[in-house]
């Protein structure tokens, strides 16, 4: 392995994980989509990188150097900063610039790297200060509950705060749920039918789209027997 890190939940309504590791070697390999965006924070041969990522709408490769430090923070959808919108950050990363030391400048002001101690105090004083908003339509309707937005306005509402639409995130998620699915022993079959794919080659095309993989590949790295 060359990573290893750590992660946790949060209790903050505006994260989804924090995870915090290192690198012990060079490596590269193929990332899943990722229909929720990260600040990550790297530190490496006496260097600070602080950098907004994603979202990123298919799989897609990344690669990283040995001996460096990541804090990743993982936002859940339909939290946003309004100054950035996704035009700017959708399939790609944005590179913050650095203060002094561990900081660095986001909206004009000056911000102390967080800790994957203290990553929600971090997060409520982005919120405090209007840099970080969260959009309450995209996080009920992404959870089923019931609501009384035209289908136009939930799709603006969508693109403002995600860089995506309803549809994107839900296949994303799907084809997450059934990468993590065959990863715990089900078959290619019962994932199929159980996240309501047409067919087989259907679960395929979507997962070579989100996860880089074929369900095929994904279940033999899992369990080769």
């Amino acid at each position: 392995m060359t990573i290893v890190f750590e992660q946790r939940a949060s209790d903050s309504p505006y994260i989804e994980s924090v995870t915090h590791g290192y690198t012990v070697s060079n490596g590269r390999t193929i990332r899943p989509a990722e229909y929720c965006w990260h600040m990550v924070f790297v530190k490496e041969r006496g260097s600070f990188h602080p950098i907004i990522a994603g979202p990123f709408t298919s799989a897609g490769d990344v690669s990283w150097s040995k001996n460096a430090e990541i804090l990743w923070l993982k936002f859940k959808p339909g939290v946003f900063m309004p100054h950035l919108p996704f035009s700017h950050l959708l399939n790609s990363e944005l590179a913050l610039p650095e203060a002094t030391g561990q900081s660095f400048w986001l909206k004009s002001a000056t911000w102390a790297s967080p800790t994957f101690e203290n990553a929600e105090v971090f997060v409520n004083r982005l919120v405090k200060d209007e840099v970080l908003v969260q959009d309450s339509v995209v996080s009920a309707v992404l959870q089923g509950q019931p609501h009384d937005m035209a289908p136009r306005t939930v799709r603006h509402r969508f693109q403002r705060a995600t860089g995506q639409t309803q549809k994107q995130i839900q296949q994303a998620r799907r084809a997450l749920q059934a990468s993590s699915l065959l990863e715990n022993g089900a078959s290619i079959l019962d994932t199929t039918y159980t996240l309501g794919y047409t067919d087989q080659s259907h679960l395929t095309r979507s997962l070579k789209l989100f996860v880089g993989h074929t369900p095929r590949q994904i279940a033999n790295e899992h369990h080769p027997a």
